[in-house]
């Protein structure tokens, strides 16, 4: 596409937050969109400091905070609307992760929902609400065959192209030595990661205590079995990841042999760190897709349909959640473990596939873009 003026985009989706899965996905959008046109990018966000600084673009603003002529100004500047990706279409949050997209098709400007997740989604009116907007967007792609099934159940009738998590085209930051050697990462030792989350409107089936009790005793066992250090790895390191850390390690008889990363990373910086683990066990998404991007076996809780319809395009094997006692989950890591070997073997398989799978996002886009242009 030839240019003269920048293209205005805006992307819209749960970003601010300091969640680095989230960060990662906007991260990877904006630099696909880069390495293809010449962009003027505002982002919607819960916080406009961290995101200029975070991902330098030319605009960031409180979306949360605006009313809605407000909105609608800063909507029809743009020549073309992002909103995704991550999973926003669930019960709770689907009207407000919605709000501007709603707003650009009653105004004529293009949108693209850009592989997002759905789930859980269970109430009729919000189901009612997401199909009064889908139906009218330009491009709409999912990040899993999960995601399309569901919105597909919920009535839509509209073709929906499934792509791949834009998180999975991050790629690794430096990290140096002595910011390692603080979190115990030496190269002397085995460190297995673990990664925890809160229950929430997300996660709605996550049992705080059981699982609290559940990872502890299976990280007591990778300790005992393997002769590891655990390595508490939180993907939204505000409140919620580190106290919920800290409340396994409590539970734990060994807790001596476990520790919560303690520096703030960047999503790139945190695949450097996650490269230096040998093996992984955890519940966040976005933690089981960097292990992967980094050739990391590992074993995920699927406490959400995001996580199990990830494994599901990795064709990895999972121990339902609802189902597992500490026995069970023991002898499934125990497992696993043994077949290191054959789980690094499926990651370099399908790994590849579903990356590309995520650059015809941005494909889809550039398309968008020019046939608004003709």
């Amino acid at each position: 596409m030839q240019q003269k003026a920048p293209v205005r985009v805006g992307i819209s989706g749960s970003y601010g937050g300091m969640n680095l899965g989230d960060e990662a996905i906007l991260h990877s959008i904006i630099t696909q969109l880069r390495r293809s046109l010449k962009t003027e990018i505002t982002v919607f966000t819960r916080d406009c400091k961290d995101t200029l600084m975070r991902h330098r673009v030319e605009h960031a603003v409180h979306s949360q905070n605006m009313s809605r002529p407000e909105i609608v100004s800063e909507i029809e500047s743009l020549d073309v609307l992002i909103v995704g990706g991550g999973g926003l279409l669930y019960d709770a949050r689907a009207r407000a992760h919605l709000r501007e997209a709603s707003v650009a098709v009653d105004r004529g400007v293009p949108v693209m929902i850009y592989a997002v997740g759905a789930g859980p989604l269970k109430d009729s009116s919000v189901q009612d609400f997401i199909r009064s907007v889908l139906e009218r967007v330009d491009c709409l792609t999912v990040r899993d065959k999960r995601t399309c099934q569901l919105l597909e159940d919920s009535g839509l009738k509209r073709q929906i192209q499934i792509t791949a998590d834009p998180a999975l085209l991050l790629e690794p930051e430096t990290v140096d030595m002595v910011s390692l050697h603080r979190e115990g990462i030496t190269g002397k030792k085995k460190i297995i990661g673990m990664s925890v989350r809160e229950p929430g409107v997300a996660a709605p089936d996550i049992q705080e205590g059981h699982y609290h009790a559940l990872l502890a005793n299976a990280a007591d066992f990778l300790i005992e079995r393997f002769d590891a250090d655990i390595l508490f790895i939180p993907m939204e390191p505000g409140v919620f990841d580190l106290q919920h850390a800290h409340a396994v390690i409590s539970r734990m008889l060994r807790p001596q042999r476990a520790s919560v990363l303690q520096g703030l990373y960047s999503s790139g910086q945190l695949l450097t760190v996650i490269s230096n683990l040998e093996f992984a066990v955890g519940m966040r998404l976005h933690f089981l897709i960097f292990a992967a991007i980094m050739g990391i076996p590992f074993v995920a809780l699927p406490y959400s349909p995001k996580v199990a319809g990830f494994l599901d395009d990795m064709q990895i094997e999972m121990p339902p959640l609802n189902l597992v006692n500490v026995g069970r989950l023991t002898a499934y890591i125990d497992k696993a473990w043994d077949q290191k070997k054959e789980l690094k073997k499926q990651i370099r398989t399908m790994l590849p596939i579903i990356q590309k799978r995520a650059t015809e996002n941005n494909s889809i886009l550039v398309e968008l873009l020019n046939r608004k242009k003709t």
